[in-house]
């Protein structure tokens, strides 16, 4: 395969965000995902937890809305998943469980928002698009998500797609989002040169100090 491919070499910024217009979104941060020997973990999110902490600190002091999603899993709404991931058929962020919650480090605060959701998009069948619209009101409303958490390539990649369907710019970060495998993670950063931007966590908060990026 030829290496000039034009979607390979993109070089200049497609479009410039705003600070004053995003919106962080934390992606299933769960301790069913990020503790040891969690029944889904994955071993790279509990190394993303000072970053992603850092992050969120920066959101709360700049005012920039941070909404976190929270994965409900059981046989009846989530039948297919439960297939290709057996054992939770028993187990497994379930509603009121503690496995369920957000990690204490990251734990949502009083101003902080929380979707629920069935499916690996946070957009799908979610409040998540309502949110956006109104949390910052209707004269300068959200039109950037930046997006950090877990699961790189199922979760996140799901959820900055649809974001990106739905005509906001999505900022990714490269080492605030984690994966079960390094080859899964730099795929989806590959696939984002199409769906977004891709940025480290600290170029993300220097542009939003800057106030744009």
């Amino acid at each position: 395969m030829s290496n000039d491919n034009k979607f390979l070499s993109k070089s200049e910024k497609p479009w410039e965000f705003e600070r004053d217009r995003c919106a962080l979104l934390v992606i299933d941060m769960q301790n069913d995902f990020v503790l040891d020997g969690a029944v889904m973990q994955v071993k790279e999110a509990k190394r993303q937890v000072p970053r992603i902490k850092g992050l969120i600190a920066k959101c709360r002091e700049l005012d920039i809305p941070v909404i976190y999603t929270i994965q409900k899993t059981d046989a009846v709404f989530c039948p297919l998943e439960v297939a290709t991931f057996p054992w939770l058929k028993e187990v497994g962020m379930r509603e009121g469980s503690k496995g369920a919650e957000v990690v204490s480090e990251l734990a949502p605060q009083s101003k902080d928002l929380v979707v629920y959701k069935r499916r690996f998009s946070a957009f799908f069948q979610t409040d998540m698009e309502i949110l956006l619209k109104n949390v910052k009101g209707p004269v300068n409303p959200v039109d950037t998500v930046i997006i950090c958490g877990t699961v790189t390539n199922i979760c996140c990649e799901s959820t900055a797609r649809d974001a990106f369907f739905r005509d906001y710019k999505v900022v990714f970060g490269t080492d605030i989002n984690s994966a079960h495998d390094e080859e899964a993670h730099n795929a989806t950063l590959r696939n984002m040169e199409i769906f977004g931007r891709i940025m480290d966590c600290e170029s993300i908060i220097h542009a939003l100090e800057y106030g744009r990026g």
